[in-house]
């Protein structure tokens, strides 16, 4: 089904089809029409030879010299060529996508001041999977991501280079095999193109994506090892968490408790003790938090979706242009750092689960290191020394990128986001938080093997889909592969679907 691009419903779940799915996009008339008007007014006012910054007006330091009307035809092109100045390996395609519908989302305002072409040339490309190779590294979030940006304006000149159809090629090439006309540069075209924190807002929505399917799989772990170390449940009862009045710990409570839903633990059966260990029993508490992060940020991204991240700003209503810092990356990059840092959190958690799976003095019974034959086997022993480098790694990662502003500009640029750091860092966090969970969910479906009761439908459906992948360690192997194959399994969310699918949504 078509995405159409209005300026104000672009959701989180949209760009994710877009970016990943191939989603058609289409923009809506009344964006177009808005386009053309700012369009008009900005073309009067380059015939008046009024100054407006970036479009008769060199940028940063330079936004003192006004440009000749020779200059201003020329200067997007080398605008463009100034800021392309990026450097590493590639953006993936789906960050690269994703970015591209921010822009043009921006556009869709009628605040931009851009050629109606400049807007249907992105529409264009992303319809027909034509991708721009951009690199990783060279923004600092402020004006906006420009160099990765001025990868995706170079195609807009048939510059540069292109993703398309499996292959890396000319730009030119890709948009004429894709049959897109080149569009060309005018004035304020180049500009308009890549002065916002488009990349890193895109890099950030996917992640908030991702990690609120992970934090729902970390709910299924934990409920898997509540079920291993025989836990006492009553601190999952709902009425705890009403009183308290978080939301984010009454869904985890409650999303728990769904996975938990006809075990003999839950039917007064089995002995627990009075009162666990925090790991076990501030779980919704801990995951709730983050929940309750992730929304936040969440929020704060679609604001940034669905508003006009550009510089200067043009008002036809008012026939005004106003110049401001509407591209600077905090208000994205300072709520993600509270996302990565609560993924971080909720992984600190999972290993302290593991723990008290594989230790005996805490394993309510069940045998060392979760092998048979402990001393001649060391079963999980190694797991958790791989689960804490990946975690001390995520702590390093979590330090604030958001304070780490650098001068740039001869200090006209004198203080900037770092928001591109922060985006870059929460995808390691992320990366690592597949590899951690699919620990714990290894030694939850090893202990349970020892147990000799019913468990929950949720935790029965995903001990299965575990087992599709990892046997049981009767004796001991290589772990690396099975550990591997967890974090692959964790990342693609089979787990999480199977169990939705028996139980319905555990949000």
């Amino acid at each position: 089904m078509t995405i159409v691009l209005d300026g104000q419903n672009l959701t989180v779940e949209k760009l994710t089809r877009i970016a990943r799915h191939g989603e058609q996009v289409e923009l809506h008339p009344d964006a177009l029409a808005r386009i053309r008007v700012c369009r008009q007014m900005l073309e009067e006012k380059v015939a008046a030879h009024e100054i407006m910054y970036g479009v008769n007006t060199g940028i940063g330091e330079f936004s003192e010299v006004v440009l000749s009307d020779d200059q201003v035809k020329q200067f997007q092109k080398y605008l463009i060529y100034n800021h392309a100045a990026g450097i590493g390996e590639p953006v993936s395609i789906e960050n690269v996508r994703a970015a591209m519908a921010g822009r043009i989302n921006v556009h869709a305002h009628g605040n931009s001041g851009c050629r109606p072409e400049i807007t249907q040339t992105l529409v264009d490309m992303l319809n027909k999977g034509v991708t721009p190779v951009v690199c990783q590294k060279g923004s600092v979030g402020a004006s906006g991501d420009l160099a990765p940006m001025s990868q995706i304006a170079l195609l807009l000149m048939g510059e540069g280079e292109a993703f398309y159809q499996g292959e890396r090629m000319a730009g030119k090439d890709a948009l004429e095999k894709a049959g897109i006309p080149i569009p060309g540069l005018q004035a304020r075209d180049g500009l308009a193109t890549i002065n916002g924190s488009n990349l890193l807002t895109a890099m950030s929505a996917l992640q908030l994506y991702d990690m609120n399917r992970w934090l729902k799989q970390a709910e299924i772990a934990c409920a898997m090892s509540l079920e291993a170390l025989l836990a006492n449940m009553k601190p999952y009862d709902e009425r705890i968490h009403k009183v308290r009045g978080f939301s984010g710990a009454v869904r985890s409570a409650g999303a728990i408790r769904k996975c938990v839903a006809g075990s003999d633990l839950v039917t007064g059966k089995m002995k627990v003790k009075v009162q666990d260990a925090y790991s076990m029993r501030s779980t919704p508490q801990v995951i709730g938090a983050a929940h309750d992060a992730i929304a936040y940020a969440k929020s704060q991204v679609e604001i940034e979706l669905n508003g006009v991240g550009d510089n200067p700003i043009f008002l036809p209503e008012d026939k005004v242009t106003l110049t401001g810092a509407n591209f600077q990356g905090t208000p994205v990059s300072l709520p993600m750092e509270l996302a990565g840092t609560a993924i971080t959190m909720v992984c600190v958690l999972s290993e302290r689960r593991f723990n008290r799976l594989t230790n005996p003095a805490l394993s309510v019974g069940l045998p060392s290191f979760l092998t048979k034959e402990a001393g001649l086997m060391s079963g999980m022993m190694l797991s958790q020394y791989t689960a804490d480098m990946l975690i001390v790694e995520q702590k390093i990662l979590s330090t604030p990128a958001c304070i780490q502003s650098i001068p740039a500009a001869a200090d006209q640029e004198d203080f900037v986001s770092m928001g591109m750091n922060t985006a870059i860092k929460n995808g390691q966090i992320l990366d690592n938080a597949y590899g951690v969970l699919g620990i714990e969910f290894m030694g939850a479906a090893q202990a349970l093997d020892f147990r000799e009761f019913a468990p929950g439908k949720g935790v029965t459906t995903a001990k299965e889909v575990i087992r599709k992948y990892v046997a049981h360690l009767d004796i001991d192997r290589p772990l690396h592969i099975d550990h591997n194959r967890m974090k692959e399994l964790v990342k693609s969310g089979e787990i999480l679907e199977a169990v939705e699918n028996t139980l319905g949504s555990l949000e």
